[in-house]
């Protein structure tokens, strides 16, 4: 009989640097929200890829920065276990970059005793003479590092960089069921979703005052209702959310419900609503509540 491998893979870098682009091109599904404001991502998302000899989970955790409130700590503290449980590390960086916003970090990335896979992201940017002088920058910072030039977007190289996973992973039996695509629930991606479509739309302060919650998840054969509460800190916050006649929050329900149409495969009604939460951002209860500390 075939020996099984499997394994934790968690991804780590800056914000904006590609990791969820690379998850999901992994995964073949959209687990992580993408979009072009930095720190999309809070928490650390587990997708799960299923071959017949392996299984190999990941994690894209949120990009690494200098935390300025409560819930950035918390943020922080996804990255810091991703240290703890990986049995392959993929450090991504971007064309141009030099270093982690944290130094506390690369210390650690140097020190580390597991695999370390350093992916140079979006080289399909740069021309010839500056993809040359950073592959020997950072061979320089990281030379114990495996170094993988990639281009998460256009899928380049992205195909071997997954097979040398592959080959890095232990021997084990699978931790989760086959089938299985992520250890999240159905309503922490309605949440996503939600939110992706706010750091689409809206400016400034807006998108990273929100938080989302879905109150209501009723599924039934042909179609999936949904109800959720959009959170924010302040009153003018709301209005700006909800635009004139409504019309902002609706844009944001119609791009959500379509592609949680795509997400589910079968029709969905959703409802939002906004609420005022003060400072939820800075309330250790509130974010126990949101699932950003234990």
């Amino acid at each position: 009989m075939e020996k099984h491998k499997a394994g934790f893979v968690n991804i780590i870098g800056n914000p904006n640097v590609g990791k969820s682009t690379l998850m999901n091109a992994f995964i073949g599904e959209k687990l992580s929200i993408i979009t072009s404001k930095a720190q999309t991502t809070r928490h650390r998302i587990l997708g799960i890829v299923n071959g017949d000899d392996f299984q190999m989970i990941l994690s894209d955790t949120p990009g690494i920065i200098k935390p300025a409130y409560e819930l950035q700590s918390a943020m922080m503290d996804f990255v810091k276990s991703a240290f703890e449980d990986a049995d392959v590390l993929l450090y991504m960086v971007e064309i141009g970059e030099r270093a982690l916003k944290d130094e506390s970090f690369f210390s650690r990335l140097k020190e580390s005793k597991i695999p370390v896979l350093l992916l140079l992201n979006k080289i399909d940017t740069a021309d010839q003479a500056l993809l040359e002088e950073q592959v020997q920058y950072w061979q320089e910072q990281l030379p114990e590092a495996e170094l993988h030039p990639i281009s998460a977007l256009t899928n380049f190289n992205v195909k071997n960089v997954f097979e040398r996973i592959v080959a890095l992973l232990p021997e084990a039996p699978p931790y989760f069921p086959k089938d299985q695509l992520t250890d999240r629930p159905e309503r922490f991606f309605v949440n996503e979703t939600i939110r992706e479509k706010i750091l689409k739309h809206y400016k400034k302060e807006i998108p990273y005052a929100v938080e989302i919650e879905t109150e209501e998840f009723l599924e039934a054969e042909d179609i999936i209702r949904i109800s959720a509460v959009i959170m924010v800190e302040r009153n003018s916050q709301k209005g700006i959310l909800i635009g004139h006649k409504g019309s902002a929050l609706k844009r944001v329900g119609v791009e959500a419900r379509k592609d949680l149409e795509q997400f589910f495969g079968k029709q969905v009604h959703i409802e939002l609503y906004v609420k005022v939460n003060k400072n939820w951002r800075s309330n250790s209860n509130q974010l126990k509540r949101f699932g950003y500390q234990s």
